[in-house]
């Protein structure tokens, strides 16, 4: 498998926390983790494989650095390149608005036909979600919030997943 560029941003350290899970995962295959407000778009053009992770904040805003570095992934060129998503949300307070900073996310991507690593919406509850496309999340859902002893094993399942959809 060809070296996976992890980008996520992070403002109490959760989405953080789950990227560093996502890379040990990946066990002997190399990830390398970026926080989105300390690395340049360079970075971004040296990967094939991409994984990009954003929290949700307010009602359902993405996490403030990618809402200042997103506008560098929609210059991108995606030839040849394939993006799995992740998110984290809170189901409980926020059932009107679960993981849309993901959403949001996948929205403001050029190429979405490059997007891997479809989520189940099983074992969530909540109202609405732009992370929601044809029955399924657009990418891995994680609530440290409400469902913690879920993480480990959603985080598991999906990278196993992912092991099949990167190249």
């Amino acid at each position: 498998m060809k070296p996976i560029g992890l980008f996520y941003g992070s403002t109490s350290g959760m989405t953080e926390k789950a990227a560093q899970k996502i890379k040990s995962a990946f066990g002997r295959h190399k990830v390398d983790l970026y926080n989105v407000k300390d690395v340049s778009q360079e970075a971004l053009q040296q990967y094939d494989n991409l994984i990009f992770g954003t929290s949700a904040w307010g009602i359902g805003e993405m996490q403030d650095d990618w809402e200042r570095w997103i506008f560098k992934v929609e210059t991108l060129d995606f030839s040849g390149k394939k993006v799995a998503l992740f998110g984290l949300g809170d189901q409980i307070k926020y059932p009107e608005s679960f993981v849309d900073g993901l959403g949001t996310l996948y929205c403001r991507l050029p190429d979405k036909s490059v997007v891997i690593g479809e989520w189940p919406l099983e074992g969530y509850q909540y109202y609405f979600s732009l992370a929601e496309k044809n029955g399924k999340f657009v990418g891995l859902v994680l609530d440290e919030n409400n469902q913690p002893d879920k993480t480990d094993e959603r985080i598991k399942n999906w990278v196993l997943q992912l092991k099949k959809e990167f190249v």
